[in-house]
C-alpha cells in the first residue's frame, strides 16, 4: 500500500491558522483560549477522527496489512482458514512395583505435570500391540512392570510441550499402577498459525489450485495441521521395488508415531489432489533410535551434575526436532552440547550408535533419541 499523506493534530491546526490568516485583512488572534484557536482545534479533532477511520478501513480491507480476526475474515471469503493450535502429544511410561496381575490403562486416563499446570489424556493407537479395542484400554500383562503409551495434552498450544520427566502425577487412580513419567520431552504442541505464516500459506494455496503436482500434494498434506512433516517418493514402493505411476507419502506429526486418524486424513487429502490413474500409499514413519554418548568438561566453579542434565536435555530436544529423512550430523551434536551452557568448556568421546560419523536415514525414517549418556 502506498504511503498515506496523513496529518498530525498540530499540522492540521497550523494549516488552518495559516489559511485563515492569509485571507484576513488584519492580524487575527489565535492565542490559546481564543475563539478562532478553539474553532481550529475542533476542526482538527474531527479531521483526525475521519483520518483514522479511513486508515483503519484501508488496513482491514487488504490481507497484506490486516491482522487477527480481520485477516481471518478476509481469508474466509475464499474459504481458507487459519491452522489452529495443536495439542502436544508424546509417550509416557506407566510402571508398578509389583507386576503380579494384569493392569488396564483406559483411554482417557489422565496424568499431569508435577506442578499441575498441564494435563494429558491417554489416547488409543492401534499400532501398539498392547491396545485392546474391546476394553478401550492398554493392557499391562502379568509379570510386566511397565508400559509406554501415547498421551495428548487437554489444552492445545506450545504450553503443553512438557520437558522430560516432568509428567509424573496420575490423576485419580489406575489400578495396579504406581507411577508415571515421560522419558522424552513433548515437542509437537503448536500455537495457532501466525498472521505471516497464514499469508504465506495463502500464496501457496493459490499456486496449487487445479494442479496435481508434487508441490500441490505436499501443500495438501501440510494443510492438515501445524507441525506436519512429510516426504514424497516417486515411482518406487516402500519396499524399494520400481513401480512407474506410483508414489508414497510418509507423514509425521512430530511424535514419530502419528495416529491412524491423521494418516487417514492425509490419505484423503492426497486423494483429492492426485492426478487421475496415479496410485499412491500413505505410511507412518519408521522411527530409528540413536544412542548418544559423550563427555563434557565444565568450569571448576560450575555444578557439573546440573550442567550434565542441561546437556542431556538439549540433546534430547535437538533429536526430537529432526524431521523425516533428516541427517543427524555428528558435529551438530557437539554444537548442541556447547550451546547447552556457557560452563561447558570441552566435549569429548562423542559417539552416535557406537560410531563417530554422521547418521543418515531414508525418506521413510525419522531419528529419535534412544539412550543419551552424558558424563
Amino acid at each position: 500500500m502506498a504511503s498515506l499523506n496523513t496529518r498530525s493534530f498540530s499540522e492540521l491546526v497550523s494549516e488552518q491558522v495559516t489559511a485563515i490568516q492569509a485571507r484576513a485583512e488584519k492580524l487575527l488572534d489565535f492565542s490559546i483560549g481564543s475563539i478562532l484557536r478553539s474553532l481550529a482545534e475542533s476542526n482538527a479533532g474531527v479531521a483526525m477522527w475521519l483520518q483514522q477511520l479511513i486508515v483503519k478501513l484501508l488496513v482491514t480491507t487488504r490481507a497484506a496489512t490486516c491482522s487477527g480476526e480481520d485477516l481471518d475474515s478476509w481469508m474466509a471469503d475464499f474459504s481458507f482458514f487459519r491452522l489452529q493450535s495443536v495439542q502436544a502429544s508424546g509417550i509416557v511410561t506407566f510402571s508398578r512395583f509389583t507386576p503380579g496381575s494384569e493392569a488396564l490403562i483406559k483411554e482417557g486416563a489422565q496424568v499431569t505435570t508435577f506442578d499441575g499446570s498441564q494435563t494429558y489424556s491417554v489416547i488409543p493407537n492401534t499400532l501398539i500391540k498392547e491396545w485392546d479395542a474391546v476394553r478401550a484400554a492398554y493392557v499391562i500383562a502379568p509379570g510386566v512392570s511397565s508400559l509406554a503409551v501415547p498421551v495428548r495434552a487437554n489444552i492445545a498450544g506450545t504450553a503443553g510441550n512438557a520437558q522430560a520427566k516432568t509428567v509424573t502425577v496420575i490423576t485419580g487412580s489406575v489400578m495396579s499402577v504406581d507411577a508415571v513419567t515421560n522419558n522424552d520431552a513433548f515437542t509437537n504442541g503448536k500455537d495457532a498459525e501466525s498472521d505471516d505464516s497464514y499469508r504465506a500459506r495463502f500464496v501457496l494455496w493459490i499456486a496449487s489450485l487445479s494442479r496435481a503436482t508434487k508441490a500441490a500434494i505436499g501443500f495438501a498434506i501440510s494443510n492438515l495441521q501445524s507441525g506436519i512433516s512429510y516426504t514424497l517418493t516417486e515411482n518406487v514402493t516402500p519396499e524399494g521395488e520400481y513401480k512407474p505411476g506410483y508414489f508414497y507419502a510418509v507423514v509425521d506429526d512430530g511424535t514419530g508415531l502419528p495416529a491412524p486418524a491423521l494418516l487417514k486424513k492425509a490419505y484423503q487429502a492426497i486423494e483429492n489432489t492426485r492426478g487421475f490413474t496415479v496410485s499412491f500409499g500413505v505410511f507412518p514413519p519408521e522411527t530409528i533410535k540413536v544412542d548418544v554418548v559423550l563427555m563434557v568438561t565444565t568450569e571448576a566453579t560450575a555444578n557439573h551434575a546440573e550442567i550434565v542434565n542441561q546437556v542431556r536435555a538439549s540433546l534430547n530436544q535437538y533429536l526430537s526436532s529432526l524431521s523425516l529423512g533428516k541427517l543427524l550430523a555428528y558435529t551438530q551434536l557437539v554444537r548442541v552440547a556447547y550451546a547447552a551452557s556457557p560452563c561447558v568448556i570441552n566435549v569429548t568421546s562423542l559417539t552416535v550408535n557406537g560410531g563417530m560419523a554422521d547418521f543418515a536415514v531414508s525418506a521413510r525414517q525419522i531419528i529419535r533419541a534412544g539412550k543419551i549418556v552424558v558424563s
